[in-house]
């Protein structure tokens, strides 16, 4: 996969050098370049703000940088995959994007080239993603419903969040199986973990998981799976597929006062 960052502090992008992420660019699973948005802009002062149209707090990202860097992007980008008709899929990093999910990070790590153009101030001028519409496919999105101070963090959290479900980028692949918000799972959070020693400091870890029945260590997973979903994430257990919910997870539900059936699972009241 290529994945190709804009910022006015590529710097900052430096973590993607550390770790599984950094390991997978030097083994040639990843294909990262960061480039300095500044480096299109053509005053002496490398501007690329302006006061925002109509009035109002801040400063708004001009559109002549940010078109140019996009353009070289596509360039050397269609360059590197020896498709000359090739283009990434722009992904802008907004408080008024639609939501990132693990679902989405399933579906970009199928796409042979992301692009990530990283906002600051109030944002980019509106018309260079029309423009970059007219190029290939554009995706505003958004981490939560909180506003930073520019899109590096997002892109830090997304490219990782997809980029550990590359094959060979994680050394078990197995891991991503059963962890939260997985599709295997229906969705739902992980269960609690423990390790070794089996009591600290006073505080043993559940007897199943040191029984050896597998089957009973899954089902123990599944109810805590259960558990935990309902105490932080109860949307999350609205989503699920009526299809995947099994007559023991019917059982835990209902001593935790849901309803569920063929219609799906209900909160409680």
């Amino acid at each position: 996969m290529r994945i190709d960052v804009v910022s006015i502090f590529p710097e900052y992008l430096s973590p993607l050098e550390l770790s599984l992420i950094g390991k997978a660019r030097q083994t040639g699973l990843l294909d990262l370049h960061v480039h300095d948005l500044r480096s299109w802009a053509t005053d002496r002062h490398r501007t690329v703000d302006d006061a925002p149209l109509g009035g109002g707090a801040g400063m708004v990202m001009r559109p002549e940088p940010w078109a140019a860097a996009l353009a070289a992007v596509r360039e050397a980008g269609r360059g590197s995959l020896e498709e000359p008709e090739a283009v990434p899929h722009l992904l802008v990093p907004s408080p008024a994007g639609v939501p990132f999910t693990q679902a989405m990070a399933h579906d970009l790590a199928g796409e042979a080239w992301l692009a990530f153009a990283c906002g600051r101030y109030e944002g980019i001028d509106e018309r260079v993603l029309e423009a970059a519409a007219e190029q290939g496919p554009v995706t505003p999105v958004s981490l939560g419903d909180y506003v930073l101070n520019g899109g590096e963090v997002a892109v830090l959290a997304v490219v990782e969040a997809v980029a550990r479900l590359l094959p060979g980028v994680l050394g078990n692949p197995e891991s991503v199986v059963e962890e939260s918000h997985a599709p295997a799972t229906g969705g739902l959070l992980e269960a609690p973990v423990y390790t070794r020693p089996a009591t600290w400091e006073g505080r043993s870890a559940p007897e199943v998981l040191l029984s050896g029945h597998h089957a009973k260590v899954a089902a123990w997973r599944r109810e805590q799976s259960l558990r935990r979903t309902a105490d932080r994430r109860p949307d999350l257990l609205e989503q699920l597929d009526p299809a995947q919910v099994t007559r023991a997870d019917r059982a835990v539900l209902a001593d935790l006062g849901w309803e569920s059936g063929d219609s799906g699972v209900r909160r409680p009241g």
